[in-house]
This record gives structure tokens, sequence and C-alpha cells, in this order.
């Protein structure tokens, strides 16, 4: 079992960023990327959203995380939300560092033009609480 991932180098130059203009820690900022990326599910003939797919990392010359420093006491549920996402039953394997990261990879340049339409951390959280309200409903 893996409990190490790493990222792409542009997704951590996204992180530092949004770190730098957030002042958030870059695992809270991927918790909130794959937060985001759990919420669009393109099919695969839809061109407009074509860059939304979800594909596996090729490039790790990113940032190393810990498992634990990444989900928390959350794990379960991030595997669960991954899990029906997916639509099928996913191995540990499939999920950390697979899954997670691909969701990471996409969400964080979603997190990122969330950032931009927001222009400061307090909006951006408050739309972020927002999307989480619409989606309950």
């Amino acid at each position: 079992m893996n409990f190490r991932l790493r990222t792409s180098r542009k997704t951590a130059e996204l992180l530092k960023d949004l770190q730098t203009q957030t002042n958030m820690t870059p695992n809270i900022l991927a918790r909130f990327a794959v937060c985001l990326s759990l919420k669009y599910k393109p099919k695969e003939g839809d061109e407009k959203n074509k860059k939304l797919l979800l594909t596996p990392v090729k490039d790790t010359s990113g940032l190393e995380f810990n498992r634990s420093t990444l989900t928390g006491q959350f794990d379960y549920v991030f595997k669960a939300l991954i899990t029906q996402h997916s639509g099928h039953e996913i191995s540990d394997e499939e999920y950390f560092p697979g899954l997670f990261n691909s969701h990471l990879e996409r969400g964080i340049h979603l997190l990122k033009n969330e950032y931009q339409y927001a222009g400061n951390s307090e909006k951006l959280i408050t739309n972020l609480l927002y999307q989480t309200k619409e989606v309950a409903q």
C-alpha cells in the first residue's frame, strides 16, 4: 500500500501560489481541490469539457504528501466519495495515490479559477460553501 503522493510540477506551483494568496496550507487547498473535482463528471464525448476528463498523473516532479496529511481524519470519507464518483468499488491502491491524485490534478485548476473569480480568501470560502449548499439540495 502506498501512503505517499507526488503531484505534478504544475500542481505544486498552483498550490504554492494559492498558499501565498490565501494563507491556507497546501493540504487544505488540496482537499478543496479534490472536492471541486468530485463535483464534475464530464462524459467521454463531451468536447467542450475535454480538459475536465480525469486522467492518470504522469508527471510526479512536484510536492510530496503523506496520505494522512492530505486526508486527515476524513480518509474514509474521501475514499467513499471517490468510490461513488467512479461508479464501482475501488481498491486502496486505486484510491491512493491514483484516483486521489487525478482528482487533485483536475481540481487544483478549478480551485485556482474559483479563487480568481472570488478575488480573496474570504469570498473564496463563501463561494465554496455556497456551492456545497447547492449540491446538497
